[in-house]
Formats: structure tokens, sequence, C-alpha cells
């Protein structure tokens, strides 16, 4: 008698439905991942969308369950890449500039998220790649995750825009931690707080999943009430100088023809003139705010010179950025070329006296100088930057003294994205002057995230930061991060802001010990994880 199978048998899936299912699978998770990115980039000025911080807890998850560590590097890697497509795609606008470089805008807007994607899929692999157990990988997750991006502040000079910290708006109650431990501080703090609700979602013992999501909603209670009392207790002193910074709307593709420049010049110099209630100790100009040498502005008879001259008042000093070439037999261009700040004086004579100058340090790949110069312009490189040359660096950062006000540390441009830069001690200046050119980014978030990222080096040394830019934002702001109410020229407008300057703080806990706060939050990840392993190996014997 034949037998036939009973209708209750088990089924088993076809292989071409199989493929079909695992195929959509892994785009729900490019889609996820893609998410957990974007949510994160969301949650910084000026979108300050905060619930997208939960972005960490959802990457942290499709890492824990992803196959492989491959796989977990590309979950990193998707999320990296959202993340920095948002945060940075306003680096095209550079490349709109010039009308020959428009074509490499959309490659600039992508290549750089997808270099700087790396830096997460890395965290992400090492992460699968330890494989924690129990609800200790949070703290192994934050671990790996805040020190992939504190690499990515300083690999090859670094490039440490918008850190996790920094989602927090400047001059907020949760800002202020980072006078205890830095932006980067905060980032581990505010990574950990984020990923502690991961384990919600995942297995494991009910009563631990909830008391980890409370701990990491603790931690955010904590930066806001301690943030506050901070703030609460905050009393703005003024010292006896007044500012006064210019904002002439000068858009940077109007700055190069000849037909032009003679009315930037004057439009800073008519600005520089007006009438105040005072008149200003100190005048402030953004970098390269005319497009020209410094050699050529301030030569023997120049026009610009007396331009200048006539608008300042006596014993009036005027801070300006501008590029100063100097001679160099040793090197083949024979000169070498800075992007300078110079402290220029009315002294009475028929021309203003440039007295000092700050040289810029951390200088702009691909923007200032060609990472591999040679091998780069041998490949034809440089070419389509349209670089002739590079800038050369200055020495590291350091004070500098202004006649008739207080020291200052200058920051010019991108410096202002590093932590560390400005000196605690003896040393240690009474503000922080950062002048920037971001008119090459137009009306973009770049500009105003910039404004945030500045504003942290306030915070974290308790020394008021002043502004300066051509076309936004300028703004004094005060030691707590905060810009001073009616202080601000937004992107577009023209103006002055006349202030007087604030006098800093005490020397913060991140002035004294800078990231020692930092390396051991980041050492208790670790601790957490080679203690994680250790109980595993004896549940083993």
């Amino acid at each position: 008698m034949s037998q036939t199978a009973p209708d209750t048998a088990p089924m088993t899936t076809p292989p071409a439905a199989a493929r079909s299912s695992g195929r959509g699978l892994r785009w729900v998770r490019i889609a996820l991942a893609m998410l957990a990115g974007a949510g994160a980039a969301l949650a910084h000025p000026p979108f300050g969308i905060l619930p997208g911080l939960f972005g960490y807890a959802l990457l942290m998850i499709l890492s824990e369950r992803s196959a492989t560590t491959r796989g977990a590097f590309w979950m990193g890697w998707l999320a990296g890449f959202a993340y920095f497509l948002i945060s940075c795609w306003w680096v095209a606008e550079a490349f709109l500039v010039n009308p020959a470089q428009a074509w490499m805008a959309p490659f600039a807007a992508s290549a750089l998220p997808a270099g700087l994607g790396l830096f997460w899929g890395t965290a992400t692999a090492l992460y699968r790649r330890f494989g924690p157990k129990g609800l200790q990988r949070v703290l192994v997750f934050t671990a790996l995750f805040c020190l992939l991006e504190w690499l990515r502040g300083h690999v090859l000079t670094g490039f440490p825009w918008n850190p996790a910290g920094a989602s927090w708006k400047a001059g907020s109650a949760a800002s202020q931690f980072a006078a205890i431990g830095g932006v980067y501080g905060l980032s581990v703090l505010t990574v950990g707080a984020a990923a502690a609700f991961g384990p919600l979602f995942s297995a494991g013992p009910r009563r631990g999943r909830i008391v980890t999501a409370a701990l990491g909603t603790l931690v955010i209670a904590a930066l806001v009430v301690g943030g506050s009392i901070r703030l609460w207790q905050a009393r703005l002193e003024l010292t006896d100088t007044t500012v006064r910074i210019v904002q002439a709307n000068v858009a940077q593709a109007s700055k190069w023809t000849p037909e032009a420049y003679e009315g930037i010049v004057r439009r800073y110099v008519d600005l520089t003139a007006q009438p105040g209630a005072v008149t200003p100790d100190l005048v402030i100009w953004p970098e390269g705010s005319l497009p020209a040498s410094g050699n050529d502005v301030f030569a023997a008879g120049a026009w610009e010179a007396a331009s200048i001259q006539s608008a300042l008042k006596p014993g009036q000093t005027l801070l300006m950025g501008l590029g100063i070439g100097e001679p160099d037999p040793s090197v083949p261009e024979g000169g070498r070329y800075y992007n300078s700040l110079l402290v220029v004086q009315n002294l009475g004579g028929p021309s203003p006296a440039v007295s000092a100058a700050y040289d810029k340090y951390r200088l702009v790949p691909f923007g200032e100088y060609l990472p591999a110069g040679r091998l780069m312009g041998a490949l034809g490189v440089r070419a389509l930057t349209h670089m002739p040359t590079d800038f050369s660096a200055g020495p590291r950062p350091a004070p500098i003294d202004i006649p008739g006000a207080p020291r200052a540390q200058p920051l010019i441009c991108y410096e202002s994205l590093y932590p560390g830069f400005t000196t605690a001690g003896s040393n240690r200046p009474d503000w922080i002057l950062n002048i920037s050119n971001d008119a090459w980014f137009g009306a973009t978030s770049g500009p105003l995230q910039h404004l945030n990222l500045a504003s942290y080096r306030a915070i974290e040394t308790g020394l008021p930061v002043v502004r300066s830019t051509p076309t936004g934002t300028s703004a004094m702001i005060d030691p707590w991060g905060r810009v001073i109410d009616g202080k601000a020229l937004g992107s577009g407008e023209s103006g002055l802001i006349d202030a007087v300057l604030p006098r800093p703080t005490t020397i913060t806990a991140y002035g004294r010990l800078g990231d020692l706060t930092f390396w051991l939050l980041i050492g208790t990840g670790f601790v957490a994880a080679i203690f994680g392993r250790a109980q595993d190996r004896r549940r083993q014997v």
C-alpha cells in the first residue's frame, strides 16, 4: 500500500522566497541604520530635534544583531554616512562659488560623509567583535563610539565637526557640563544616556533593562539640573573695553572681481567709521576681510591703508584677517603664505601701523593646504582644487597682547572647532577672538553650526568669545556659551555690533584638567568590558 504525506507535514520555505525575504530584511536594516544616523544629526542645531539622539540606541541594537563583524561595520558606516551627509552637506556650497568647480559639489558632499563614516563603522565593528553581554554593553558601546569620535577629531589634524556632545545648543543647561568634561566628555554622557534605552528592545531580565533606561534618564536629568544651577549662579561682569564687530555682508562669489574690490574696502571702512554711543577701543573685521594680500594693503602709499587710517580714531585698534606673504628661499615657491590676524593701530601717522600678527595654525585640508601635496599634485588634484600653492601653518595658538585691551586668544575659522587650543594658568587669556569666513557656505546650516561649536569654547574655558564673519553669524558670546541678547548679526545682514567685552569666569575644571574627565569616562567603559568578559569565563567553568 502506498503512503502519502499527512496534511500536517512541516512545510519548507522555497529558496526563492527565502532569498526575497533576506533581501527585504537587508533593506530594512539599511534603512534603519540611515535613520539612526539621520536622527542623531537632526538633534544638532539649527534643527534641535533632540529625540533624534535615540539614534545611538538604534545603532547599538543594529550592531548587536548583525550576524558578522563586517555586517556591524556596514551598519555603522551607513549611519555615519547619513549623519555627516546631513551635518556637512553645506561643503558643496563652497564649490558653487566658482562656476568652474560646480561639477565637484556633489562629489564633495558625498565623499566627506563617506570618509567620516569609516570612524562610525570601525566603532560598531569593534563593538560587535567584543560582543559584550548583559547591561554593561551600554558602557562598552559608548566607550568605543566616543573613542572613535575623539580620533576623528585628531587623526591627520582631525575634523571635529558636530561631536555628539554638541547636540545640546551651546548656552543651554545641558551644555554646561562642557565646563567640566569638555565637549568630548559631554559626548560620552549624551551617547551613553541615549544608548541606555537600547536594552528595552533586547532580551534579558526585565528589571535590569528598566533600571538601565532609568539610569539614562537620570544622566539627562542631572545634565539639565546641574547646568540650570550653573546658569542660575552666573553673573555677567563687564570690562571697560568696548568692541565693534563689523559685518559687511560680502558674499564670497562677489569678492574676486577688480570692479568689486574698491566697494568692499569702502564698505568695511564706512561701517568702521560710523558714529556710535561710545568710541570703540577695538574694531574687528573677519577672516579674509579683503580679497588682497596684507603686503599690498599696507604697502607704502597704498590707498587701502590710507582709507583704513582715516576710519580709525587715534589710539583705536583694528583686528583684521588678511593673507600675508613672507619671502623664504628654502621653499620651492620662494616664499610662504599665511592666513593671518593683524593688529593694526592708528598712531597718528599717515598710515596705520601693524604692531602684531597671529598666523593660523590648524589649516583646512583641501581648502588651505593639499595633504600629501607632491603626490596629489602629480595626480592632478591641485589643478582640480584651484590651489596654486599651500598656506603655511603658524606656531601653535598662543595669546597675543593687544594695546589698550585685555590679552586675547585668536582662533581663525576652523581652529574654533578644537578644544584645548586656549591655555590656562598664568598664560590664560581674557577672551577668545574667533574670526571666520563662513561666506563660503552661504545661508546654510553650516555657519549656524559653526557658531554653536565655537560657543562651546566659551563654556570649556570660561572666556567670552567675540566672533566676526563677513556674512553671519557674528556675535558676542558670554563665558557660558550664550549669545548676549541683541549682540548678533545673522546670515545676510550688514551692520555693526557695539558691545562691552565681558570678564572671564574663574578657570573651569576643563581648563585645569583638559580631557582627563573624558578619559576617565572612556576607561570606565573598558573596565566594564573586561569585568564582563571575566564573569562570562567564570560562568563557563
